[in-house]
């Protein structure tokens, strides 16, 4: 069977991305299309936004379901069970307690009716989580001013793991375990429980389980220094004007070489303490073959 692509479908995808990049939709994009053995790549920009097949981009919460992978093949291994409390790994989360009221005091609640368990964190159950409706939430306060549930640039700001969880345990619960959805903390925690229960740092463990048998070359929580050229300006969207501005960009970044979603390794003589978290990331495209994107 001929596995090469037809030139005219290819044409329509370059006629849409071009659009998209020259509507201002977006700065800069690459596409690829790969298939059996071939693959095809063009990458999109402007002269004041290149971009090239080899740029390294920001991929965020793409790495929830790489986090979700790490678990599972310690489950797949015995290390974990789904089904099993985490409170042997995790005994700062143990004799939780829930809620009575969401917009309640943090001080009124009961006892969870159950232990949180590693399905719980793989499905965002585990009772905590960002509240994705108006109101005063006394709860989502005390997070705030304890450094949990936030976002960026502030994940640059957080404690080492250890410490982290420590206030995470300090909090009741929003919902019994198992109850409710919520976004997003649970992939967060995740990422805690991988590292003690395999022995390793989280990122250790990603790199030596997933990213380089994958051939991720590219994928991690810095940019190195010789790389740093090809990563690529974050941008915000104003919602009334419709125009971009800079969020995050190795060009303006602090001193200590401190971006919103990552730290530029030449910058840092040590290493990062945001690195078992599981939402910070970048990935790329090479010249040789497609890297799905994961973490940094």
């Amino acid at each position: 069977m001929d596995n090469t692509f037809n030139p005219t479908r290819l044409s329509r995808i370059s006629t849409v991305m071009r659009r998209h990049v020259e509507s201002g939709e977006v700065p800069s994009l690459v596409s690829l299309v790969s298939r059996r053995g071939e693959t095809h790549v063009e990458a999109f920009g402007t002269d004041r936004d290149p971009a090239a097949r080899n740029s390294i981009f920001r991929i965020a919460s793409l790495t929830k379901m790489v986090t979700a992978a790490a678990a599972m093949i310690l489950v797949e291994e015995c290390r974990l069970r789904l089904d099993d409390p985490i409170d042997h790994y995790l005994p700062e989360l143990a004799n939780r307690r829930v809620l009575n009221n969401l917009e309640g005091s943090i001080e009124d609640s009961v006892p969870a009716n159950r232990s949180i368990t590693t399905r719980d964190l793989l499905t965002l159950k585990l009772g905590l989580g960002h509240i994705m409706r108006p109101g005063t939430f006394p709860i989502a306060s005390a997070a705030r001013e304890m450094g949990i549930l936030t976002g960026p640039p502030s994940p640059q700001t957080m404690p080492d793991p250890d410490e982290w969880i420590d206030r995470v345990g300090r909090l009741p619960l929003m919902y019994q375990p198992g109850e409710q959805w919520m976004y997003d903390i649970g992939l967060d925690i995740l990422g805690v429980l991988i590292a003690r229960a395999s022995g390793m740092t989280f990122d250790a463990f990603l790199k030596q389980r997933i990213l380089d048998p994958l051939g991720m070359s590219d994928t991690g929580f810095f940019v190195p220094a010789q790389n740093l050229h090809r990563f690529t300006v974050c941008y915000r969207k104003d919602r009334q004007s419709g125009e971009f501005t800079i969020f995050d960009d190795i060009k303006t970044a602090s001193g200590d070489g401190r971006l919103c979603f990552l730290q530029a390794e030449e910058a840092s003589s040590r290493p990062s303490t945001t690195s078992w978290r599981s939402v910070k990331c970048c990935s790329m495209v090479d010249n040789r073959s497609f890297h799905v994107p994961v973490l940094s």
